[in-house]
C-alpha cells in the first residue's frame, strides 16, 4: 500500500487516508438518494438510477485513485443533472434515453479533447491571479452550498431576497451546534475533527428529529430495474433515434456541447481550486503537465478519470458524473493520495445495501464541515493584487460570481470575459493567450445558445 499510494512521499498515512475517505463520501453521500429523486421525473425508475448513481460513483472514483492517485471522488453532478431533466427532457422534449446518448457522447468529447492536451493548454493559459480567484471562489462556493442546504439562509417574497433563518427549526439549531463543535475542535488541533463533528452532529441530530432513515427500495428491487437504464443510451430509443432526424441534428449538437462546456471547467476549477494550496499537484507536477509527454502528471491523470467517468455513468444509466468539490473536505482532513478515493468508493459500494441509513446523515451534519473548508480556502485570495484594478476586476468576478451563480464554471467565465476586456482596455491584448480567447469565446456561445434553447 505505501508502495503503491507513496504515502510516506505525499505526508500521509493509512489513517489520515481513511478518516479523509470517510469525510469526503459523508459529505457527498447525499447523492445517492438526491440523483435518482432528480432523474426519475423524466420517468426512469428510481431504483435502476440508484444503483447506476452507486456504480457510476465507484467506478469514476476508483479509476482517480488507482490511476491517478489524487483524493478526488466522482459522482453524477449536482446542477447538471438539472440540466438533463429540466433542460434537455423537460424543455427540449428529448427522451431520457436520448439525454444519455448525449451524456455518453459528451464523456467521449471529453476523452478526445483530455487525450490531445486540450484540456491542459486550458489549464496552462489561465493566468495566476485568476488561479488563486478560481481557489478563494471555489470556498466561498462550498460555503454557500452548506448554509442553503442546511437552511441557515432561506429565501423568502417575490421577487425572493435572501434572509437568515429563524432560529425555531430543528435543523438550523443541529447545523449551529455542529458548526461549533467543528470550530472548537479545529481550534485544538483534534486529529480527524471534521469527521468527528460530522459523525457527532450525525448522533445528535436523533433526539432533535432531523437525522432519519430514509424511504428506499430493497437493494434486490434496485437490481431488478438496472436493466432499464443499462445500456439503454445504445438502444433503438437512445443514440439511434437522436441523429434519426436531421433537422434536430443542429440541437443535439449545442445539447452536447453545453453538457461538456460545464463538466470541464467544473472540473477544471476543482483541481485548480483544491490541488495547488494543499500540494497534491506539486510544482513538478505542473512542470510535468506543461512540458512532459504522454499521461505522466498527475494532472493528466487526473483529467482523464474525469472524462472517462461520463461515458461509465451514461453506460449504467445517470447524467454527468464528474469530481465533487465536496472532496475538498478530505483533502482538509488530510487526504493526498489515491487510497483516500478508494476508502470513498468502497462506502458507496456498501451503501447500496445501507441506504436508508446513509441517507440519514443530514445537511445540518455535513454543512458545518463545507463551511469550515470553505474558510480554509479563502487563503488563495491573499495571493490577488485587489489594489490593482487590472487583476481585481478578473479575480472578484471568478471568485464571486461561482457562489452568486450557484456554478464553477460560470465563475470561470465570468473571470475569463473581464480579464479580456481589462487586457483590451489597457492595450495589453497580447497577453491573452490563444487558448483563453478560444474558451471565453465558446462561454459566449454557451450563453447564446442556453438563451436560444
Amino acid at each position: 500500500m505505501e508502495r503503491f499510494f507513496k504515502l510516506k512521499q505525499n505526508n500521509t498515512n493509512v489513517r489520515t487516508e481513511v478518516i479523509a475517505g470517510f469525510t469526503t463520501f459523508f459529505a457527498m453521500a447525499y447523492i445517492i438518494t438526491v440523483n435518482p429523486g432528480m432523474l426519475s421525473q423524466t420517468g426512469m425508475p428510481w431504483g435502476a438510477v440508484f444503483l447506476a448513481t452507486i456504480l457510476a460513483s465507484i467506478v469514476g472514483t476508483l479509476i482517480m485513485g488507482l490511476v491517478a492517485n489524487v483524493p478526488y471522488a466522482q459522482a453524477p453532478g449536482m446542477g447538471l443533472n438539472a440540466f438533463f431533466v429540466f433542460t434537455v427532457c423537460f424543455g427540449l422534449k428529448f427522451s431520457w434515453q436520448e439525454a444519455l446518448a448525449m451524456v455518453f457522447i459528451c464523456g467521449l468529447f471529453n476523452i478526445f479533447i483530455t487525450v490531445t492536451k486540450l484540456r491542459k493548454l486550458i489549464i496552462k493559459s489561465i493566468p495566476e491571479s485568476l488561479q488563486h480567484a478560481i481557489g478563494g471562489g471555489i470556498g466561498i462556493f462550498v460555503a454557500y452550498i452548506a448554509i442553503v442546504n442546511s437552511g441557515l439562509v432561506t429565501f423568502v417574497g417575490d421577487p425572493l431576497v435572501p434572509s437568515i433563518a429563524t432560529f425555531n427549526n430543528p435543523t438550523v439549531i443541529l447545523t449551529v451546534v455542529g458548526l461549533v463543535l467543528t470550530v472548537i475542535l479545529l481550534l485544538l488541533n483534534v486529529k480527524g475533527a471534521i469527521f468527528i463533528s460530522i459523525v457527532v452532529t450525525t448522533l445528535l441530530g436523533i433526539p432533535f428529529g432531523v437525522t432519519k432513515t430514509a424511504d428506499t427500495i430493497s437493494f434486490s428491487e434496485a437490481l431488478s430495474q438496472l436493466p432499464e437504464t443499462f445500456g439503454a443510451a445504445f438502444g433503438k430509443d437512445g443514440i439511434q433515434h437522436l441523429f434519426s432526424d436531421a433537422s434536430r441534428i443542429p440541437l443535439v449538437l449545442m445539447t452536447i456541447f453545453a453538457f461538456s462546456l460545464s463538466d470541464t471547467f467544473d472540473t477544471i476549477g476543482t483541481f485548480i481550486g483544491t490541488g495547488r494550496k494543499t500540494g497534491i499537484f506539486s510544482k513538478e507536477d505542473e512542470e510535468a503537465l506543461e512540458s512532459g509527454a504522454g499521461f505522466k502528471s498527475k494532472m493528466d491523470k487526473a483529467l482523464f478519470a474525469d472524462a472517462t467517468a461520463t461515458s461509465i455513468g451514461a453506460i449504467f444509466g445517470t447524467s454527468n458524473t464528474t469530481t465533487y468539490v465536496e472532496s475538498a473536505a478530505g483533502i482538509n482532513a488530510g487526504g493526498r493520495t489515491g487510497l483516500t478515493s478508494v476508502v470513498v468508493a468502497i462506502l458507496f459500494a456498501v451503501s447500496a445495501f445501507f441506504a436508508p441509513y446513509v441517507s440519514a446523515i443530514p445537511f445540518a451534519a455535513t454543512a458545518p464541515a463545507l463551511i469550515v473548508v470553505g474558510v480554509m480556502m479563502l487563503s488563495a485570495f491573499k495571493q490577488v493584487d485587489w489594489d490593482n484594478l487590472e487583476e481585481a476586476i478578473p479575480a472578484f468576478f471568478a471568485g464571486a460570481f461561482m457562489a452568486l451563480c450557484y456554478s464553477i464554471s460560470y465563475g470561470i467565465a465570468g473571470g475569463f470575459i473581464f480579464y479580456i476586456i481589462v487586457k483590451c482596455v489597457k492595450g495589453k491584448v497580447k497577453e491573452v493567450t490563444p487558448v483563453l480567447w478560444v474558451a471565453t469565446a465558446l462561454f459566449i456561445a454557451n450563453f447564446v445558445i442556453l438563451a436560444l434553447l
